[in-house]
């Protein structure tokens, strides 16, 4: 199913309910559709079987009524069929539950699916700007949101709008208008009270909502961020600013708690109205001598009856329309364009060498402010090209360009003559490995995140490529090698060791092109020189296009481009490039600067003496 177009969203509840019902009526899903016509029929029988359960009583109450003498029959066969209808009323409903129930949970499995292969769909901008806590509180209470509107409107509202109707027709026939127009008034003013006051409610549960969201956000981004909290000592700062949202939600809870005590009330209060109007006329029935005390139990079963599940409708209503706001609030998120997308037709990536080429590209991220600008250069197959320039210059851009996690303004990225623009995505990035400055790492096994270049890979496979990166021995060395869990975000790893995982999934992958995003300007300089060997042992023969911040890890590269705001300022191999005395020159010669003054700062270190 296509997910739905921003247009098809405006409407509120209904174009919420419009967007669900292609769910619980899936095209060519014969089987399912024949449980939704069940699941009706069950129904029907079910409320037809609640009705009649008051007639039966009232046949027990008139024959018992009409029986003189201690010797009384017992109207066994009257007793016998209000038991048989009060139990088919609870099998057919029980039976209902149970055949919608495929029904229900396939769609909140297919919508939830939906949503979340369309998040992964998104843009690399969405992303960027997006609350993970609120997200996902968003995605949790939308498919909750199905299963309660199922649950209360499909099996409740409805079914219950159909047994009035029943009722004030039976009432119609046996007695006369005015009871069925006191029956039919009373329920009326009670479902629009209902109404009127929920709408005016709904502001505070909106409200609650809206600062649920924002208190699970702040706590999920405080404990994502622990170790820089702990850095800062900005414990009591992070409590005093999950307390803040705490508040807000506490204030719209009361709220909303007061004015659920204000609608309980008035629907008390007009259900006590009606049954005292409706029993008083069958009283003077009685009296009149036209109606039995059966008559008198028939109305009153019939009314506590119709009443009981109205005392509830006040609460379903309200987890309805809470349904139809956490529901829009999901299905928003299947709206929200995905900016970059594949074309209609589009044809996998034919690697036929690999050749990479920047041609002519421009691009920013905000319209306003261009990064790169008619950026034109080209990989051989086969070569190393790297790309270097101070911060800012726009060299972790083209990478994001390269995966197409955004498309360029002008210009354009081809692959052995191939605008990525053309082919799918899928192929597009299985053609490529990166190995990016931070390696984050899945919370799971070192098999695992090694094996995410590949699913499906054997444990032969990891292994060689574990021995590729130089990690194998280390992972051996570990209590539970390669079952070792490496915590969130890889962090029980340190930094040489998640670059080496990252390698070893890279090679497991098995790319045409390799992308080195600054992988190695975090490690310290003994690391780097070990991961740039890794590096250079697995890009041996490859397209390889390297951003790099460190000169000396990039002097062997086929071409280097020197970018400066955005534009190629130089470009040559190494020496050509000192030749010439220019940007790259003056960026070499600051760099040995720095590293002699380090070399000297650690001698100096390492020669004086200990203690005091």
């Amino acid at each position: 199913m296509n997910p739905p177009s921003p247009a098809s969203r405006r409407g509120g509840g209904f174009a919420t309910l419009r967007t669900l019902l292609p769910y619980l009526w899936p095209p060519g899903a014969r089987g399912l559709r024949m449980r939704v016509v069940g699941a009706v029929a069950l129904l029907i029988v079910a409320k037809l079987a609640n009705v009649y359960v008051p007639m039966f009583y009232k046949s027990a109450v008139d024959a018992l009524g009409g029986t003189a003498g201690v010797a009384a029959a017992i109207p066994l066969g009257m007793i016998l069929a209000y038991g048989a209808a009060r139990v088919a009323t609870l099998l057919f409903s029980e039976l209902r539950d149970a055949v919608f129930a495929r029904v229900a949970q396939n769609a909140i499995r297919v919508v939830g699916l939906q949503v979340f292969r369309h998040l992964h769909a998104l843009a690399l901008r969405f992303h960027l700007a997006r609350q993970t806590g609120g997200l996902t509180r968003s995605i949790e209470r939308g498919t909750k949101g199905i299963d309660t509107l199922l649950s209360y409107m499909l099996f409740n509202v409805l079914p219950t709008l159909f047994e009035i109707g029943l009722v004030t027709v039976i009432l119609w026939r046996m007695f006369d208008a005015w009871f069925a127009l006191a029956t039919l008034a009373t329920v009326t003013l009670y479902i629009v009270y209902t109404l009127v006051v929920t709408e005016w409610r709904t502001k505070f549960r909106r409200q609650m909502n809206e600062t649920d969201s924002e208190a699970n956000t702040k706590a999920i981004d405080s404990l994502l961020n622990y170790e820089t909290v702990k850095y800062f000592g900005n414990e009591e700062h992070e409590a005093a600013r999950y307390d803040k949202a705490l508040q807000r939600y506490e204030r719209a809870a009361v709220k909303s708690q007061v004015s659920l005590s204000m609608l309980n009330i008035g629907q008390a209060a007009i259900i006590s109205a009606g049954l005292t109007v409706v029993m008083w006329m069958a009283a003077r029935g009685i009296v009149a001598g036209r109606m039995t005390i059966g008559d008198f139990v028939l109305v009153n079963t019939y009314l506590l009856q119709l009443y009981q599940p109205l005392n509830f409708f006040g609460f379903v209503y309200r987890e309805i329309k809470q349904s139809l706001i956490d529901m829009d609030k999901m299905f928003e998120l299947l709206s929200v364009d995905r900016e970059v997308a594949d074309k209609p037709g589009a044809a996998p990536l034919r690697v036929q060498g690999a050749t990479l080429e920047f041609r002519n590209v421009t691009f920013g991220y905000d319209p306003r402010r261009t990064i790169l600008h008619d950026v034109s250069f080209t990989v051989p197959a086969g070569k190393t090209v790297a790309v270097v320039g101070p911060s800012g210059a726009g060299k972790s851009t083209l990478s994001r360009l390269l995966f197409r996690f955004y498309d360029v303004d002008a210009g354009a990225v081809l692959i052995d003559g191939q605008d990525i623009r053309d082919v799918t995505q899928a192929s597009l990035r299985a053609a490529i490995g990166i190995v990016p400055q931070d390696t984050v790492l899945f919370n799971d096994t070192i098999l695992y995140n090694i094996a995410y270049g590949r699913p499906g890979a054997s444990q032969a496979e990891i292994e060689q490529a574990a021995r590729l990166a130089h990690i194998h021995d280390f992972i051996l060395a570990m209590p539970d090698g390669y079952q070792t869990v490496v915590g969130e975000r890889g962090l029980k790893l340190s930094g040489g060791e998640k670059q080496r995982v990252a390698i070893a999934r890279t090679i497991l992958k098995r790319p045409a092109i390799l992308l080195f995003d600054e992988a190695t300007s975090a490690l310290d300089t003994h690391t780097e020189r070990e991961i740039q060997t890794n590096l250079r042992e697995v890009s041996a023969g490859r397209t390889t296009l390297t951003i790099a911040h460190r000169l000396s890890t990039i002097i062997d590269a086929d071409e280097i481009i020197v970018l400066e705001a955005g534009r190629v300022a130089e470009r040559g191999t190494h020496h050509q490039l000192l030749a010439r005395g220019g940007i790259y020159a003056a960026m070499w010669q600051r760099q040995q600067e720095m590293a002699t003054a380090g070399s000297v700062e650690a001698e100096t270190e390492a020669a004086e003496p200990t203690g005091a």
